[in-house]
């Protein structure tokens, strides 16, 4: 039994040793040297592929806060909004535009009042399913 355990450490410590002696450092490649390997790939990266995520990020839902389709990380930037009033709007959505948002039953006027004071920084666009399935507004899961 001692003989089978020292043949397999030596292997082992012999493979290991290998691996590690005819190991290549890993490389950084530019654009430029990607696209030269194979036409194939440039036309994945080329490729007009697009979701509706992707067809988001081209109207304001890049530039303003959606409150039909921003998680609740995104309004931490908003002084008073994360996480309660945050919540508050999340939970009440859909709206059809921005001054819906005024309406959400339950609000404080000091809450009223921060909505107001930002109302510049919303905007409105329809829900997507890419944004609102399961509770991914709540926990986007990035951490």
């Amino acid at each position: 039994m001692k003989l089978w355990q020292s043949i397999t450490a030596y292997f082992s410590v012999l493979v290991v040793g290998c691996a590690l002696l005819f190991a290549q450092p890993a490389q950084a490649h530019t654009f430029n040297a990607i696209s030269q390997l194979s036409p194939r790939i440039v036309a994945a990266v080329e490729g007009d592929r697009r979701n509706a995520a992707d067809e988001l990020l081209t109207t304001e839902f890049g530039q303003k806060i959606d409150v039909n389709n921003s998680d609740i990380r995104d309004f931490r930037e908003l002084r008073g909004f994360y996480p309660k009033l945050a919540s508050m709007i999340i939970q009440n959505a859909p709206y059809e535009e921005v001054g819906d948002v005024l309406d959400i039953p339950g609000l404080s006027e000091r809450q009223k009042e921060r909505l107001q004071a930002n109302i510049d920084k919303f905007s409105a666009t329809p829900p997507a399913s890419v944004f609102n399935e399961g509770d991914e507004r709540y926990n986007a899961g990035v951490y």
